[in-house]
């Protein structure tokens, strides 16, 4: 696929889309999940379905009841559409077809920052068979896991960053202990230094990561990888 040789998320998709195609696929699509704002996270997408049914998915907020993507969030095992998997939402599912998305196979992929994404390829034409799956199914397993490590990687770099965050050793230790709910009386037997040094320090935490409290602090330090 020539990966290394695209820079973008166009450039990197393009490639993608000529491998989908390369297993029988005439559409794919990618969408990450970023972990913050925890709330409300982010969701960014990259497809090249018709224009008209990505107008309509987003407008009736599909996202939100698409069976693939609640199976994607549950499991890394890949999932080929069908009538079954999509029988609490006819609508999404008569609304793919009319737009000749009627056959499709997804596959979901987790990293260690809490990123999720999801993969999927789709056709009109012939059912996916499980002869097909087995002779493809390694390759399009593979194309998800490319798919994730280059398109999250090249989606987030797009979107608005959160800013980046620097921590003292001493800040992740003591941060891996209240990850592990230790209480800041208990911090300072384990590690030997003043409770008001341990205080001074989850205080100064809370400010590099403007929460309103050390847990919420605890919570963006684990999401964005700072404490293993």
């Amino acid at each position: 696929m020539k990966l290394q040789q695209a820079h973008d998320k166009e450039a990197v998709f393009a490639r993608i889309l000529e491998a989908a195609r390369d297993v029988g696929f005439d559409h794919c699509a990618y969408g990450v999940r970023l972990p913050l704002p925890i709330a409300s996270p982010r969701f960014l997408l990259i497809n090249n379905y018709p224009v008209p049914w990505r107008e309509r998915y987003a407008a009736a907020g599909y996202l939100a009841t698409d069976p693939t993507v609640a199976h994607g969030r549950r499991t890394q095992n890949p999932l080929v559409w069908s009538d079954a998997v999509f029988a609490d939402t006819p609508e999404l599912w008569d609304g793919a077809h009319s737009f000749g998305l009627s056959v499709g196979w997804s596959q979901s992929s987790f990293d260690a920052n809490g990123v999720m994404g999801m993969f999927s390829l789709a056709r009109s034409g012939e059912a996916i068979t499980a002869r097909e799956l087995e002779a493809k199914e390694l390759r399009m397993r593979y194309l998800a896991c490319v798919a994730h490590h280059m398109l999250s990687r090249t989606l987030s770099s797009s979107s608005e960053r959160a800013p980046e965050i620097f921590l003292t050793k001493r800040e992740i230790e003591i941060l891996k202990w209240l990850a592990d709910g230790k209480s800041s009386r208990e911090i300072s037997d384990i590690l030997h230094i003043a409770f008001d040094t341990v205080n001074f320090h989850v205080k100064n935490v809370i400010t590099k990561f403007g929460t309103p409290n050390k847990t919420a602090a605890v919570v963006r330090a684990v999401l964005m990888g700072l404490v293993d």
